[in-house]
């Protein structure tokens, strides 16, 4: 299911309603975690034009982070780099 031209709002309200974490690379979600705070939490891949490769890894590798982010009761935007 690709959600490419789904309404940023669509999205947030839908993560908003389920519980989900937003991860992406787009400034218009930071923005709208900065102005509304979680729910939902927000991950900000800030890490411009990089191959599907490099945003794999580091996915991988900032696990442990994500899932204390995802946990902690306070914190509502991670931004990866």
């Amino acid at each position: 299911m690709s959600l490419t031209s789904t309404d940023d709002a669509l999205i947030w309200a839908y993560a908003k309603a389920n519980g989900f974490v937003i991860v992406s690379k787009d400034y218009d979600f930071y923005q709208r975690s900065l102005l509304y705070g979680h729910p939902p939490k927000f991950i900000y891949l800030r890490i411009g034009n990089n191959p599907t490769s490099k945003v794999i890894q580091i996915l991988i590798d900032s696990f442990d982070v994500m899932t204390q982010f995802a946990a902690s009761a306070t914190e509502s935007i991670l931004v990866l780099s």
